[in-house]
């Protein structure tokens, strides 16, 4: 994904390597489905608001020290304002609504809130209000996409009782605006890319931004008493070093490189396939059995995805064919 990487962001799309294209959609499809797995592992021995700040401001450092000893500029005011509100949007409040919530909330539960991304992308695009909205395919993938998530996770949510919990109610509400956030946060670093910046570079900004707003949560929260590091367990470690590298390097940058060459309604399709990973990945190391409720719901959302970017797979091919012609 080196190349990737050494992409410079424009504002507007660019017709990059079809290779770069599948693999950042790959690394995103399938690294942030594994994340819900990885997130509930590390807070085994993490509390939550520090984990968000030690994810983040490790991420974020490691990738501005490879962009710099790579000769990449690293300091543009305009750039850096941008960076921040992206940042903070997507990772502080979007990602970490979802870190704090997994304390007492299942993965499942979680990553059906999440997945009303994909809607809000729409809703909240309004430079593409007329395309998007004037698609039947797109619009007909969007409600289909979200009604296969609610089939793949209908067995959680029959047994779920707001009665069990308290802290239930506001993890509902949380993650019903987190969604909000990160799209909003996602739209801004789209259309608000700065000049003559790397993609690493601004991946770099927008997690150690969004590391620095956990801090203060992590004080004010009283997270730090009696927290010491000998007795967190290896799993919470590796699960650590997975997200930093793995959730917040490599698929986070892969992401923002992806706002900058596809519409956004294309990208934002994780959210309808992370789920799939996540169950996939509870069946095979968390020893739980799927249904075939949620084998339905799985083709279901895969079939969401091929309808969302049919028109766009359309458009590529006669561009091909004109191309040959």
């Amino acid at each position: 994904m080196r190349s990737l990487f050494n992409q410079k962001i424009m504002p507007s799309f660019k017709t990059p390597s079809l290779l770069l294209v599948v693999l950042a959609f790959l690394t995103v499809y399938t690294v942030w489905g594994s994340t819900y797995f990885f997130i509930a592992r590390a807070l085994h021995g993490f509390p939550p608001f520090f984990l968000g700040a030690f994810r983040f401001i490790a991420g974020g450092l490691l990738m501005l020290s490879w962009c710099a000893v790579n000769g990449m500029p690293l300091f543009n005011r305009k750039n850096l304002s941008a960076n921040a509100v992206s940042g903070i949007l997507m990772l502080g409040i979007g990602n970490g609504t979802v870190i704090w919530v997994e304390q007492f909330m299942t993965s499942g539960l979680v990553a059906i809130m999440v997945s009303s991304a994909a809607i809000w992308f729409v809703i909240l695009d309004k430079k593409l209000w007329k395309e998007n909205f004037s698609n039947k395919f797109t619009v007909a993938g969007l409600v289909i996409g979200f009604l296969g998530v609610i089939l793949l996770f209908w067995e959680q949510l029959s047994g779920f009782s707001v009665n069990s919990d308290p802290r239930t109610i506001l993890g509902m509400i949380l993650l019903a605006l987190g969604p909000v956030s990160w799209a909003a946060g996602s739209l801004y670093s789209k259309y608000h890319p700065g000049e003559n910046t790397n993609a690493s570079v601004t991946t770099g900004w927008q997690m150690l931004f969004a590391g620095l707003l956990f801090l203060p949560a992590t004080l004010i929260s009283g997270e730090t008493a009696g927290f010491r590091f000998s007795n967190v367990p290896a799993d919470a470690w590796y699960a650590l070093g997975y997200l930093v590298f793995f959730g917040s390097i490599l698929a986070f940058s892969a992401y923002v490189w992806l706002l900058q060459v596809r519409p956004a309604t294309q990208v934002s399709t994780y959210a309808y396939v992370n789920p799939v990973v996540a169950v996939l990945l509870a069946v095979f190391f968390g020893n739980e059995q799927i249904s075939g409720i949620q084998i339905g719901g799985l083709v279901i959302i895969l079939g969401s995805v091929l309808l969302i970017n049919l028109s766009k797979y359309k458009k590529a091919a006669q561009r091909t064919s004109r191309a040959a012609a």
